[in-house]
């Protein structure tokens, strides 16, 4: 059995595993019940979250181009990201950020690889240091089992420590270096690793200039914001009352449950954390009514991300298959 065909089957074992959960709650007319909520659903509320959605990419395509140092105009920056989002979603364990940072080299200039690999490593703690803050001010809207509290309290040193030790290699760049020249020296390899340093050292710039970290940071919050937003916003098509508690929770809780191998577009993962948040809030009775919900608020991620995905495909003028060779091809770019 090959690697490919073995995630294939952990992803499926996972999805199952979380549908079974999900339908174990439910009673004998809740189906009716969901579809019954699906096409009663104020479905203007479900547009503006589509659109809040849309801006929220707008500022993770910004963000990145910042983390380069302008080293890729907004729009390619934007539809490369994009591409990226659509890609995970088809294919587990983050797949879509070697596509990212193979794009990227196809640029003029082109952008060294480990560059790239370096902002992304930096997109992903900060996305930890988000889903870490929004689940603390989850936290703080109502009473949450004790071992989400300790995941958090696990979570926050760890992220903040991650953090710091990027900022101080980048800020002694030239040091960091020199003392890995020495140890490359005694470890010859065909690869020259210390330029591969180099370009990783360089994608953590923006950590040490306060002027591109502020344009990072502002892009991330604006984001994040639209994440929650649009959660918020989408409540209104199936409950009389939202709930900023719960928001928080599902968006913290649906963007850790993408990292989980599943089938593809996370199905069922994504939707049982969506109602694991709920109910630690207490809210979103009845069950049917969460469910549809759960189900709405990952189709409209899902449909504006493939959309997104889909325009990225045709501005980049590459193919799936075109990509998936590109990737299996590519070096580093020293």
């Amino acid at each position: 059995m090959t690697r490919y065909v073995r995630i294939i089957v952990l992803g499926a074992v996972v999805s199952l595993a979380a549908l079974y959960l999900i339908i174990s709650q439910l009673r004998d007319n809740d189906i009716g019940l969901i579809g019954q909520a699906l096409t009663s659903a104020r479905y203007e509320y479900v547009a503006f979250s589509a659109a809040i959605i849309a801006l929220g990419l707008f500022a993770r395509g910004a963000r990145w181009k910042a983390l380069l140092s302008d080293g890729l105009p907004f729009w390619r920056a934007f539809s490369i990201n994009n591409v990226a989002y659509l890609i995970n979603g088809l294919i587990p364990f983050r797949a879509g950020e070697l596509a990212k940072a193979y794009l990227a080299t196809r640029s003029e200039p082109p952008v060294p690889l480990f560059k790239s690999a370096s902002t992304i490593i930096v997109e992903r703690l900060l996305d930890l240091i988000s889903i870490l803050v929004i689940t603390l001010l989850a936290v703080s809207q109502g009473n949450l089992p004790d071992e989400l509290r300790q995941t958090a309290l696990i979570l926050a040193p760890l992220s903040i420590v991650g953090f710091l030790v990027l900022v101080a290699m980048s800020s002694q760049e030239e040091r960091v270096l020199r003392v890995f020249a020495r140890i490359a020296k005694r470890f010859p390899l065909r690869i020259d690793l210390v330029a591969v340093l180099r370009n990783f050292l360089d994608g953590l710039k923006p950590l040490t200039n306060w002027r591109l970290f502020a344009q990072v940071a502002f892009y991330d919050v604006v984001s994040w914001v639209c994440s929650v937003l649009s959660g918020y916003v989408l409540m209104y098509a199936f409950f009389d009352q939202p709930h900023w508690g719960a928001t928080l929770l599902f968006t913290a809780m649906a963007s850790l449950a993408v990292a989980v191998p599943a089938v593809i577009g996370n199905l069922g993962t994504y939707e049982l954390s969506i109602l694991l948040a709920l109910r630690a809030m207490n809210y979103g009775d009845p069950v049917a009514v969460a469910s549809a919900f759960a189900v709405a608020v990952h189709a409209v991620n899902l449909l504006v991300n493939a959309s997104m995905g889909v325009i990225g495909f045709i501005q980049e003028g590459v193919s799936l298959q075109q990509l998936s060779q590109g990737v299996r091809e590519m070096r580093p770019l020293g």
